[in-house]
């Protein structure tokens, strides 16, 4: 158990860490987006990148690149966190399980809920339903980092537990939702590899690289399917080995290949991501631009449907006497940090690149109504939670 508890230490605090560097390429991107560099800027992202061979085309844009390639490796991170989580972590334990999970559910459901009826009238905007239905685990808990003892550290296991799986309901919307017209052919390969992995697995493969050059070709596969090439690294996650008696945390596969991905992913992977995806030119925006369909719905799902949300199933099931409140939590702290589970931000952001693809006015409104959510989310949080008394 103490083993157990140091680990979700480490990891909340590595998390939180990983803010920071977030948060400066989202504030570049910004600056650039509204300074005479911002032409430039733009070229840049959408500047041709890559090589067409017979039937492989792989000459896509550098933003492109960027969401289906970088963005595949924060997917395999994903999934090899969630893997170690579901195993020997936090969601291992069906009594700890319980209320994040009923939490998440309400905080997919109400916010993709309030989304619709704000875009109902619009039948293109609706494609962004569940944009404010993601939590960004390293904002929030680098939120939770700033108040320090404030919280106590049950909370944070909550809100952790909460975005794991919050990050698995976004991960099953976008392989149901945003998928494009399907390839049976490129598919037919998707699970040519997809068997070999799982031979790799059956046969007890413990080398990585295996692993990892089926994974890439799976990824190309996937990548020409129509169903988006980040998924495929949440699949090699799946079968890549983590359980071994006896053994250190570094000669586990899983373990390994995580925490070599996991300083990649908090300083490059997304902060690159944050920088191509953020850029907002403020100029022309106003009240009115905010009150579109689209920034207004993911507006009020992330700041209002994901409080609401978690409250009404993880309050219920509180009140009813089914869990217990987290220990040294009370309602109004557990309220704070259902309010900074609305910083939707890099998968809010993800998801709204696959809703709109290249509809650049829809990708503005996007990045406004995510910005402005999980700005407000995260003040209105600390605030909360800053001003509390304690007990």
């Amino acid at each position: 158990m103490t083993e157990r508890r140091n680990r979700l230490r480490q990891f909340i605090d590595g998390e939180a860490a990983s803010a920071l560097p977030l948060l400066a390429a989202a504030l570049l991107a910004l600056a650039l987006a509204n300074s005479p560099s911002a032409e430039a800027v733009a070229g840049f992202l959408h500047a041709p990148l890559g090589f067409s061979l017979g039937p492989i085309d792989l000459d896509k844009s550098l933003l492109l690149w960027i969401n289906d390639g970088l963005m595949a490796l924060f997917f395999l991170l994903v999934g090899l966190e969630i893997k170690r989580e579901i195993m020997e972590g936090a969601l291992s334990q069906p009594s700890q399980v319980a209320l994040p999970v009923a939490g998440a559910a309400g905080g997919m459901a109400v916010p993709a809920l309030i989304y619709v009826a704000i875009a109902w009238n619009d039948p293109s905007a609706l494609r962004g339903w569940a944009i404010p239905a993601a939590t960004d685990i390293a904002f929030s808990l680098g939120v939770l980092a700033a108040l320090g003892k404030r919280v106590p550290l049950s909370l944070k296991v909550f809100l952790t537990t909460l975005a794991i799986v919050d990050d698995l309901g976004a991960i099953a919307i976008i392989a149901i939702f945003y998928t494009a017209d399907l390839s049976p052919t490129a598919l037919a390969f998707a699970a040519l590899f997809i068997a070999g992995l799982a031979a790799l697995n059956f046969t007890g493969v413990r080398r990585l690289w295996p692993y990892l050059l089926l994974g890439a070709l799976l990824w190309l596969s996937v990548l020409k399917s129509g169903v988006h090439a980040t998924l495929a690294g949440v699949v090699l996650a799946s079968f890549i080995p983590l359980k071994s008696v006896g053994e250190a945390d570094e000669a586990r596969p899983a373990i390994y290949l995580e925490h070599l991905l996991k300083p990649w992913s908090a300083w490059f992977i997304m902060p690159v991501f944050a920088f191509a995806n953020t850029g907002l030119p403020l100029a022309g925006l106003s009240s009115a631009t905010l009150a579109e369909p689209v920034p207004l719905g993911i507006l009020a799902g992330l700041f209002v449907g994901k409080q609401v949300g978690i409250m009404l199933c993880a309050g219920l099931l509180i009140a009813l006497g089914f869990v217990a409140m987290p220990r040294g939590a009370t309602w109004r702290t557990l309220h704070g940090v259902a309010i900074l589970a609305g910083i939707g931000f890099t998968m809010s952001l993800f998801i709204g690149s696959l809703a709109f693809g290249d509809d650049q006015a829809r990708e503005i409104q996007v990045r406004l109504g995510v910005l402005a959510g999980s700005f407000l989310s995260a003040v209105v949080g600390y605030l909360l939670l800053r001003f509390t008394p304690g007990r």
